[in-house]
């Protein structure tokens, strides 16, 4: 009896150990299949994303080399790309990034303030919107290209009147984002903070500018856009330097790669602009999310 007790025990081990391992086996294959599957969607939103930019690019590169366009007007990404290297190499390029980006930048917040304390202001005050709003629904319908040649009059070929054309393009989708933020406020709670005796800065801070702050945004993120399209027809005229002079100087030397060159990195440049104020819509409305995800 002792000796097959002896010899009963490691059998039972070993089937307990089997059990166990069978056991994780089993646990792990969720797990596996959930990682799986999550970089399987991974793959999907990239390539997703990815397939109509690289089908462009080839397409592109195509053109030119089995000559259905003439690489004279058309350059290929691959000679492109070899510009931009040679750009990056002598130096050149940061004289002109750094000049659009000052222009840009510059204009950009003189147009959000501006948009900013004009919404607010027109927003809030009916009568003061009822006044104003046959002269800016007016002025808004004036292209800021029509209005260079009155910039340069009053403000010289110099720097000043290529922001002023960049303010005039950004200021717009500020402006009218803003008063229709600030309108669309429910007047509820408004009134409901002025019963807990809230100031007119506590209502502001706390009621007004949280619930126009989402369209501010569009807005401000509008303004981005309009300002790299203002840019360029602003740095085309009377400059020495900047990516939209840059482009337009390759042309008239028909230096085409370098053109090319030129567009591609004032598409990167509005590119990082746009990407730059998606960042700061997602933090200063984190709020939003936190709703979107609760509900």
């Amino acid at each position: 009896m002792r000796n097959r007790s002896s010899a009963t025990t490691p059998l039972l081990a070993s089937e307990q150990f089997a059990s166990d391992a069978a056991t994780a086996s089993q646990s792990k294959e969720p797990a596996l299949a959930a990682a799986f599957s999550r970089v399987r969607a991974h793959a999907v939103r990239i390539f997703e994303r990815s397939v109509a930019l690289v089908a462009f690019l080839l397409l592109w590169e195509l053109l030119p080399r089995v000559g259905i366009v003439s690489s004279a007007y058309l350059s290929p990404p691959s000679a492109v790309v070899v510009a931009i290297g040679h750009l990056f190499d002598s130096g050149e390029v940061w004289k002109h990034l750094g000049s659009s980006a000052f222009r840009s930048i510059t204009g950009l917040l003189l147009a959000v303030g501006a948009g900013i304390i004009g919404g607010f202001l027109l927003g809030w005050f009916r009568r003061a919107e009822r006044i104003a709003d046959p002269l800016y629904q007016l002025l808004r319908q004036v292209s800021a290209f029509a209005l260079f040649p009155v910039f340069m009059l009053f403000l010289g070929i110099g720097e000043s009147s290529k922001i002023a054309i960049i303010v005039w393009a950004a200021f717009w989708p500020v402006l009218l984002n803003t008063i229709s933020g600030v309108k669309q406020v429910e007047r509820i709670f408004i009134d409901c903070a002025r019963s807990m005796g809230a100031t007119q800065g506590f209502i502001f801070t706390k009621v007004i500018l949280p619930a126009a702050l989402p369209q501010i945004l569009t807005g401000i993120r509008l303004a981005g856009a309009y300002s790299i399209t203002a840019l360029v027809a602003a740095e085309m005229i009377g400059a020495r330097s900047g990516l939209g002079f840059y482009t337009l100087n390759s042309q008239e030397t028909f230096q085409i790669p370098d053109m090319y060159a030129g567009i591609v990195l004032l598409a990167l440049f509005g590119l990082l602009i746009n990407y730059g104020l998606s960042l700061l819509e997602r933090k200063l409305l984190r709020w939003r999310v936190g709703i979107a995800q609760n509900g």
